[in-house]
């Protein structure tokens, strides 16, 4: 088979698995993507990360958002709004600062951030019944800044480790906005319709070489995946969503032991 038809089935296959996560929990996709192409199609660790925000730039979780919708989980566009000042401000410092760490170190670096966030989602304690509330959200004057910084804070992640940002912002909004599962999701997919990785790819572009056809199978992959997980996640409830997610994080931790620091 040729290389190129190679490179893009496997680039999908990895992209479904992707974009199923993305729906499930609300992510963007890059905890299960850098592990999958770091193991299975051993690119290093600059590589994989590169072109998982590249794939991330066309609105892919687009179907996830409008099932979300459908459901009737509410999105609260002042907050994405400031999410995305937030994230695009912190990808670019992100990106910049993985390209000055050897790829092993910044495995290491990724591996430990799947295991803190996957003890800090398991358990997490909310309410009795939060998760079946539909809040609304304090007005703008109340959340700007928390915003502004939680997406900084996205957007560093999504550019040091290539992840799509949502990994490390749900469950800040979960803690410190107080939002149900769900509504937190919602917010992180919405922030991701725009292209708002483009700096970081920009810096990974010039770094590093992509492999385009990957690429491509990811973003057609992304969409199919992106759909399922969130038909699959509006079935779940927020407190067995949160460990299921944490279980995940600890297998794809598990994945890049594999591939060895």
């Amino acid at each position: 088979m040729h290389t190129s038809l190679v490179e893009f089935v496997a680039g999908m296959g990895s992209g479904i698995g992707g974009g199923t996560l993305a729906g499930l929990f609300g992510v963007g996709g890059g905890l299960i993507l850098i592990p999958l192409l770091a193991f299975f199609l051993k690119l290093d660790q600059h590589q994989a990360q590169g072109i998982t925000l590249a794939a991330l730039l066309l609105p892919n979780g687009l179907p996830a958002v409008l099932h979300y919708r459908k459901r009737g989980v509410p999105i609260h566009w002042p907050l994405v709004g400031c999410l995305i000042c937030g994230f695009m401000g912190g990808v670019w410092f992100g990106a910049k600062t993985a390209n000055l760490i050897p790829s092993t170190p910044l495995r290491f670096l990724f591996l430990l951030l799947l295991l803190f966030l996957a003890a800090r989602m398991y358990f997490l304690k909310m309410p009795e019944g939060h998760d079946e509330l539909d809040f609304a959200l304090p007005p703008l004057s109340n959340i700007w800044l928390p915003g502004l910084l939680i997406g900084l804070s996205g957007g560093f992640a999504s550019g040091l480790m290539g992840i799509g940002g949502a990994l490390l912002m749900n469950p800040l909004m979960v803690w410190r906005l107080k939002m149900p599962q769900h509504q937190a999701q919602l917010a992180s997919l919405a922030m991701m319709l725009p292209p708002i990785g483009l700096p970081g790819v920009l810096v990974y572009a010039r770094e590093t070489t992509l492999p385009w056809m990957i690429l491509a199978g990811l973003a057609v992959g992304f969409l199919i995946g992106a759909y399922l997980g969130a038909r699959m996640a509006t079935r779940i409830r927020g407190p067995k969503l949160r460990k299921i997610f944490a279980g995940v994080m600890v297998l794809m931790a598990g994945l890049l032991l594999l591939r060895g620091l």
